[in-house]
């Protein structure tokens, strides 16, 4: 098992975004990690509708109210602590939960267990 690490903690402050890239079985895989409701959450950046980012590699992945993340180009809604699409053309499907950890002040990336 390996670890990256991707952030310093505070860094992420509520509501802000952060978009890292890992390794997996040789191909680079584009992720984000965000802090909702004072929790650390990550994910693939991939739509569930279109294998496509959410962003438009600006780092917007709330939505403007801050209550989702929202897909840029299809306006798939997501639960920011569940990854659960809940309004859009993927309704019912999940964003790719990543692990995490928070260790001596740092967000590392447990790679390979997602």
């Amino acid at each position: 098992m390996s670890r990256k690490q991707i952030a310093l903690a505070n860094e992420l402050t509520e509501g802000k975004t952060l978009k890292v890239q890992f390794t997996r079985g040789g191909k680079l895989v584009d992720a984000f990690v965000a802090r909702f409701r004072g929790q650390l959450v990550a994910y693939e950046n991939l739509c569930r509708h279109l294998p496509l980012t959410l962003d438009y590699d600006d780092d917007r992945f709330f939505s403007r109210d801050g209550k989702h993340f929202i897909c840029q180009t299809h306006g798939a809604i997501y639960d920011p602590v569940t990854g659960l699409c809940v309004r859009g053309p993927c309704q019912g499907e999940s964003l790719k939960p990543l692990k995490i950890e928070v260790r001596g002040g740092a967000v590392w990336l447990v790679e390979g267990l997602s």
